[in-house]
């Protein structure tokens, strides 16, 4: 053996140990119930790539004064309120003011319905003007909101019963709302009195995951589009029209296509047996009545998403929690 073996022979010795050792050192790899980040099962090379790009927009775009942030915000990015596309925290909450009397919100022109707590230099964060009720929340998690968006209006209206007709003590209500002028109805959305139903965002204020993104956008980090071309708060005016949109189209498509397929999140310990006793307490307390476990998609535009079985725990309904818990804040977006 040659002196130039010894020494290859050594160094895969040496190579071979150190892999070892570092393997040692290394976390195991997370679970998969562990990630809410990820696509659903079944897209297209195209649709992936449609997904990835719309991961970076979401999680790795954060916007800067020189970019269009502001003047007043609450995050400067979708995911610093999303971290792995998971909820909020208490650093992220949110806050929502105006009144809930049938005039509508009379607080727009201080900044309602969302507080920008926070401005870039040489403006006022917003403060919650005199006389407004508010409410603050933590933003959701985004994961599995695809299929709760492939369902139709007509599931959402079978287990809605206003009057409590079946006595179950149960009275979920829709949310009915007006629609902004960009939104193009698919053919499970259904026309009431001039009105669709919602779905997402607080108190289901958002018809479909465009709405939601594009509010986000323009109440969350003060992002103007062509579908809201208006600075939101007191210091942008809130009325006026900008000429050259922060965020583009394309760019929002990407994100709400990311919305739509990430996967719906993996229940962990299930057949752990506390959890299935707590499972069985669940529905012997009739809590599934509001928060329905289960429910399948119809037919949609993205076949991944088609007659799919989800289990999202709710009914996508309003419920009255009593004076309690009344937080006064309108339940349509004015």
């Amino acid at each position: 053996m040659t002196r130039t073996d010894k020494f290859n022979l050594i160094a895969l010795i040496f190579l071979g140990h150190s892999f070892v050792i570092c393997e040692k050192f290394l976390p195991d790899a997370p679970q998969e119930y562990e990630l809410l980040d990820g696509p659903v099962e079944g897209l297209n090379s195209e649709e992936n790539t449609k997904f990835l790009k719309g991961d970076v927009a979401f999680n790795d775009e954060i916007f800067t004064a020189q970019t269009g942030l502001g003047p007043n915000f609450v995050s400067t990015s979708c995911g610093s309120c999303h971290a792995g596309d998971g909820k909020g925290h208490p650093f992220t909450t949110l806050t929502r003011f105006g009144q809930s009397d049938s005039t509508g919100n009379q607080f727009m022109a201080y900044g309602a319905p969302q507080l920008q707590n926070r401005a870039i230099p040489g403006y006022l964060p917003e403060t919650i003007p005199a006389g407004a009720t508010s409410s603050k929340f933590t933003p959701p998690a985004n994961t599995g909101l695809g299929f709760l968006a492939a369902l139709t209006d007509a599931q959402i209206l079978a287990n809605a019963d206003p009057n409590d007709l079946n006595g179950d003590g149960i009275s979920g209500v829709p949310n009915f709302i007006s629609a902004p002028f960009y939104f193009i109805p698919q053919n499970f959305h259904q026309f009431i009195n001039g009105k669709y139903i919602g779905r997402f965002g607080k108190k289901a204020a958002a018809i479909d995951l465009l709405h939601q993104t594009v509010n986000a956008y323009n109440q969350d980090m003060g992002i103007t589009s062509e579908f809201a071309p208006a600075e939101p708060g007191i210091n942008g005016a809130g009325v006026y029209p900008l000429a050259d949109p922060e965020v583009s189209i394309n760019t929002i498509m990407d994100v709400v296509f990311y919305l739509r397929t990430l996967k719906a999140p993996i229940q962990r310990d299930q057949t752990n047996p506390d959890v299935l006793a707590g499972k069985q307490i669940f529905t012997d307390l009739k809590c599934a009545a509001c928060h329905m476990p289960e429910w399948t998609t119809g037919q949609s535009d993205i076949a991944a998403l088609s007659y799919k079985t989800f289990y999202p725990y709710t009914d996508l309904l309003l419920h009255d929690m009593g004076p309690g818990l009344d937080d006064g804040i309108p339940k349509e977006p004015l």
